[in-house]
């Protein structure tokens, strides 16, 4: 047969059908796919057919894809006549001729470790999930999608049972069985983006009963920085036209959930929505600009004021803010806000009203609503123990010091609940490039009640770096300290948030007490808070000679390592 030729569809389970239906869909990845099919093809369950959907490459896809065909016969190649711009299609068309009564979905850029084939033996249900291990191109860390929701083996008797597994949204997760498909017609959306989000929803809430296991069964890779053309549509939020996709896939849910019986999940979905969709693109609203941000809250807000009252009040506080902040058109604010999300960040300033009561801002909200979702009373930030106190630390300007690896900061710190005494303050600035942490004490003057502001010089040429060199991100904390009246004292450590717009500082640091040369670079963090990043990159002996050398002896005991640093370096002293 013609590797190019789809088969023609048989009945699902005949005789000499396969046991499990792989749809792997591909476009303009001739690299990655060999990958892919692999790990399907290293499954210890043999009887499976793998049908790689080709949405019209323009690549070596088509070579690269009729090779692994032509390789085994399990492998069945489909290309599409016209490129459809998703991934519903080539879905969709791939399910359309699959022989096996149980499906499972890959991207190429992925790979799929496990079936779930005994997991459906063990007890009839529609589909069963299992866990999403996601690895970072750039860093090779691994970590578990939704790792609270695949904890524990169970059987769900119906989405209304556990209604926090909207969260887990992604199709490639889940094995389904066909007829369950095919009885409820249950195809991807064509034509629009998020597609995984509405056939997940629908199949939650069409299932009757469904198995989770604990197991990994989908490696996910995750390339945050990868080329703007070349990201997946998830890491394309830099385009109103992705939140514009996301917001109507929304819609389509909810109209879906009423159809179908099930209007009593808004609540829930809602939730999913705000604490989820909503909150990846409030933490990039620092980095926007004004015009997208207008933009954003042109298309979120209509959809927003919809959303049921208690899937708000489910969120964390911070994030109820920046919410009414976007709602109310204090998008500036809002910007600012977001900074804070997730490390409890206080704002600059807050509001009391004539009741005691604090609120984000310098007024007072004045209608209702505003006033219930900006309302930071709750969050004592004038009586919570001071480890947990909530300040601000912004860098407000930026030099090179009088040498080459210095930097000169200035520092303003907000203290919006008053915590801190009036008069100077003794602070210091704490970054550990290594398990040695490099203290540097600057003061703090009053600028008005509860701001204060002051300059300290940071020199990196005294940074205890290990032996055998660093090399690794650090995001420098500021320190305060209060007296507790026996001698000793009280600490809180807080981010240090810098400048969005200023550009990159780089220094080589010379050789220096044995540990050295590297070349540090001092910038904004590109994404969350924006914290002042400092990277350190070894260089010359360190990269070469020095670290090499360490590895080659290093043994059980970390003494031999320092050892072997100390010789390497004393050699090049």
């Amino acid at each position: 047969m013609n590797p190019a030729t789809p088969r023609t569809p048989e009945t699902p389970g005949a005789p000499d059908a396969p046991d499990v239906t792989i749809t792997v869909i591909v476009y303009n990845d001739a690299e990655r796919l060999p990958r892919a099919v692999a790990s399907l093809l290293r499954q210890t369950h043999p009887n499976i057919e793998i049908v790689i959907s080709d949405d019209h490459s323009t690549d070596e896809t088509p070579r690269v894809a009729r090779e692994l065909a032509a390789r085994d016969d399990r492998v069945i190649y489909l290309r599409l006549p016209e490129n459809s711009g998703g991934c519903s299609v080539p879905r969709n068309r791939a399910v359309d001729i699959a022989r096996a009564p149980f499906l499972m979905f890959l991207d190429s850029d992925d790979e799929l470790p496990e079936l779930l084939l005994a997991a459906h033996a063990e007890r009839e249900v529609d589909f069963v999930m299992g866990a999403v291990e996601r690895v970072r191109v750039d860093t090779g860390r691994t970590s578990t999608w939704m790792p609270h929701l695949v904890a524990e083996r169970r059987t769900v008797a119906g989405i209304e049972a556990e209604p926090g597994l909207f969260f887990e949204h992604l199709s490639t997760s889940k094995m389904y069985r066909k007829a369950f498909l095919d009885r409820n017609a249950l195809r991807f959306p064509e034509g629009i983006h998020y597609e995984d989000q509405l056939f997940s929803a629908q199949a939650y809430c069409l299932a009757k009963a469904f198995t989770v296991i604990p197991e990994p069964v989908y490696r996910w890779y995750i390339e945050p920085y990868g080329a703007a053309e070349a990201a997946s549509i998830s890491n394309q939020r830099h385009k109103l036209s992705n939140v514009r996709d996301r917001v109507y896939v929304q819609g389509l849910i909810d109209a879906f959930l009423v159809e179908s019986g099930h209007a009593g999940l808004r609540e829930a979905k809602d939730y999913k929505f705000l604490k989820h969709d909503f909150r990846m693109y409030a933490g990039d609203l620092p980095f926007r600009d004004e015009e997208w941000v207008r933009g954003f809250a042109d298309i979120v807000n209509p959809y927003l004021a919809g959303l049921a009252q208690g899937a708000y009040e489910r969120l964390p506080r911070a994030e109820r803010v920046v919410l009414q902040l976007v709602r109310d058109g204090r998008l500036a604010e809002a910007r600012v806000a977001a900074r804070g999300l997730g490390h409890g960040v206080a704002p600059r300033e807050v509001c009391p009203d004539g009741e005691g009561r604090l609120y984000w801002g310098g007024l007072v909200p004045s209608g209702p609503s505003a006033r219930r979702e900006l309302d930071l009373t709750e969050l004592g930030l004038d009586s919570r123990p001071f480890p947990g106190a909530q300040f601000r630390h912004e860098i407000t300007r930026v030099e090179r010091g009088a040498v080459g690896a210095a930097l000169a900061l200035t520092v303003r710190t907000y203290d919006p609940g008053l915590r801190l005494p009036v008069g100077p303050q003794v602070a210091s600035l704490v970054v550990a490039p290594g398990r040695r942490r490099m203290t540097t004490r600057f003061r703090l003057d009053p600028v008005r009640p509860g701001v204060f502001e002051g300059r300290v010089t940071l020199d990196l040429t005294l940074a205890p770096v290990p032996p055998d060199g660093f090399e690794g991100v650090r995001h420098p904390l500021i320190q305060l300290t209060e007296p507790t009246g026996r001698g000793g004292h009280l600490r809180n450590s807080g981010l240090l948030l810098a400048p969005l717009s200023f550009p990159r500082l780089r220094a080589r640091v010379p050789y220096r007490s044995g540990t050295a040369p590297h070349v540090v670079t001092a910038e904004p963090e590109g994404r969350g808070a924006g914290r002042l990043q400092l990277r350190w990159v070894p260089v010359g002996v360190t990269a070469h000679v020095v670290r090499p050398l360490t590895r080659r002896v290093a043994g059980p005991r970390g003494s031999r390592v320092r050892r072997a640093a100390r010789l390497a370096a004393s050699v090049f002293h």
